[in-house]
């Protein structure tokens, strides 16, 4: 039984399959294949070449270089610093414009800094002893602001200390500014210059067509913030160009798009919300001795980031873009082949008309070989079961031809298995002799024997004993 299968399995191998075109008059499938089609139509012409620019080669890899200048003056007046004026060398850091800048919105300073001993400023766990061997000599203090000395330092009866530490004196303060102090930074310019170039296109642009000069008020306000609340903290503002060329039309319509957001989580609520960092400005007194100017400085970083692409019409996209549609085309058939054959009324119809089996001429040839034999061994003067007396032979033939035809696909599979089914294709052949044989009314017919197969080139069995009438056949 196994090597029967692994035989039909491999001859299997060898059918082929070819389309069979069937025009099925259903209005219904037919109305809808094209409403399918005209969708599949309007997707690629709407979508993915008008709208998606699909026909186009896209070039990605920008290169681009940025420069920025910042302008402005502010004035202050305050009992730490008095009466100063801020212009651009005092709040842009750095000075060189570039694509990421700084500008500064609010200081806490603390002045006149000198290198000495002095006690840690409290709050600082590590700083904190009761007793001198609670300061280790030459240890940092974590999260502090120098090296311990081996000493506790008291005030008065109190039990608990700080350590004293070798550091810039006087430590800085933990002083929490209420007001920024450049409040008229919101005038301040930002002037935005863009190089960019396409090298696959070997384009490349520097006009700057709209003048990019932003207030910093309107970027900050565009970016969905307030300027007084990021002034006071800090906070990260994202400065995005947007490059979408098409090279298929003139070079000066190639411009940029801008647009602003916030990047930092202004709802964060933590010790390190908003932007801020450190620096200082160094001097040295009449005596030589140097001493510096501690700044906490808060503003507003800006990151400017440049992003675009760039499409040329080429032929390669074009035709894959169209052999796509037509793919879709035909899963458009396909999908109306299924309700044809499956889902409609008369689906079983349109199924058998749509799918049909060839068979090699070989079994053709035997079939017919078979019903030739059945006509000869027939009577003259005794018609077929169910036929006229002057019934033409060639009916007979067709008649046989197709009743054996079907008998023979039935049990096809079944003869090469078990004896069983040889059995059941024994009684099928007797009674289709039978039916072509015994003409209606009568119970005479002519028999023969189906169980003996006939050895192929020798002629049809004589006469003898199949012209019987068989009384057993009678009885049955």
């Amino acid at each position: 039984m196994g090597q029967a299968a692994w035989k039909g399995f491999a001859q299997s191998l060898f059918d082929y399959k070819t389309a069979k075109f069937v025009v099925a008059k259903s209005k219904k499938v037919g109305l809808l294949y094209r409403l399918l089609q005209l969708t599949i139509l309007l997707y690629l012409l709407i979508w993915v070449f008008l709208i998606k620019k699909s026909y186009q080669d896209i070039d990605t890899s920008l290169q681009s270089a940025v420069v920025t200048k910042v302008k402005g003056v502010a004035y202050t007046n305050t009992t730490m610093l008095g009466e100063r004026l801020w212009d651009v060398a005092d709040f842009v850091i750095p000075s060189q414009g570039e694509n990421v800048f700084f500008v500064v919105t609010n200081l806490i300073v603390t002045p006149n800094q000198r290198q000495g001993i002095c006690a840690e400023r409290e709050g600082i766990p590590d700083g904190e002893c009761s007793e001198d061997t609670d300061c280790s000599a030459g240890e940092p203090v974590v999260a502090g602001h120098g090296l311990k000395t081996g000493r506790c330092l008291r005030v008065g009866n109190s039990t608990q200390g700080t350590c004293e530490i070798f550091a810039w004196c006087p430590v800085e303060t933990m002083s929490m500014p209420t007001d920024p102090l450049l409040k008229d930074a919101e005038g301040f310019t930002i002037f935005i210059k863009n190089f960019i170039r396409f090298p696959k296109f070997n384009f490349s642009n520097s006009k700057n067509l709209y003048c990019p000069i932003f207030r910093l008020g309107s970027i900050v306000r565009w970016a969905g913030a307030d300027f007084q609340d990021i002034a006071l903290k800090g906070g990260v503002i994202g400065i995005h160009i947007e490059w979408d060329c098409d090279l298929d039309k003139a070079a000066s319509k190639c411009n940029p798009r801008y647009y602003f957001n916030r990047l930092d989580n202004k709802h964060t609520k933590s010790i390190s919300s908003g932007y801020n960092f450190r620096f200082a400005r160094y001097y040295r007194d009449p005596n030589g001795v140097e001493f510096r100017d501690l700044m906490k400085a808060y503003g507003i970083r800006f990151d400017v980031i440049v992003n675009g692409k760039a499409g040329k019409f080429s032929i390669i996209p074009t035709v894959i873009n169209i052999g796509s549609g037509l793919a879709l085309m035909g899963a458009g058939a396909f999908f109306c082949d299924l309700v044809l054959i499956y889902l409609i009324r008369k689906s079983e119809f349109y199924r058998d008309k749509k799918f049909e089996k060839v068979k090699g001429q070989e079994e053709e040839t035997n079939v017919e070989l078979e019903a030739n034999e059945i006509e000869q061994e027939r009577p003259e003067d005794e018609p077929p079961e169910g036929g006229q007396q002057g019934e033409h032979p060639q009916e007979l033939v067709q008649n046989s031809r197709k009743h054996n035809s079907n008998c023979q696909e039935l049990f096809e599979p079944a003869r090469q298995y078990t004896s069983t089914v040889h059995a059941v294709l024994y009684s099928c052949l007797r009674g289709l002799n039978e039916m072509l044989t015994r003409p209606q009314g009568s119970h005479g017919t002519l028999s023969r024997d189906f169980s003996q197969p006939r050895q192929p080139g020798l002629p049809p069995a004589s006469s003898q004993g199949s012209g019987q009438v068989s009384a057993e056949n009678d009885r049955e």
